[in-house]
């Protein structure tokens, strides 16, 4: 979950009526906040900051001023979070997993000329020629 800071030009209220119907329809979002006074807009939610943009920039002059995690967690679950990873780290026996991806590299046989098969008239005597 993220939360995406903009500073946005939005003047009227039809404007900013227009900037939330635009932002409200993106998929993710889950809440959206403005102030008028200091033209500042706030979307949290799992969602990308360029397509943010990309909606607003028809309506406003959006610039990201900031993006992070939604919630920071507190000192105590940093604690928790920390010492199991320590637990988990003692108890591991396999070691650190790496997962490998190669390019996939298409075989070279696909990657040929087409190539025509033609004959002769004098190869097959039931072929039809015009001329």
């Amino acid at each position: 979950m993220n939360k995406i800071v903009l500073q946005v030009d939005v003047h009227d209220d039809k404007t900013k009526k227009k900037a939330m119907k635009a932002i409200s329809n993106i998929s993710g979002v889950e809440s959206v906040s403005m102030d008028l006074k200091e033209q500042k807009l706030t979307l949290t939610g799992d969602i990308d900051p360029v397509h943010v943009v990309g909606k607003l920039r028809k309506l406003c002059n959006p610039k990201i001023l900031s993006v992070g995690a939604a919630k920071e967690p507190k000192k105590e679950e940093k604690k928790k979070v920390t010492e199991e990873k320590k637990e988990e780290k003692k108890n591991s026996t396999a070691g650190i997993n790496v997962n490998v991806c190669e390019a996939y590299h298409y075989p070279v046989n696909m990657m040929r000329q087409p190539h025509y098969y033609y004959s002769s008239v004098e190869e097959n005597p039931n072929a039809c020629v015009i001329s």
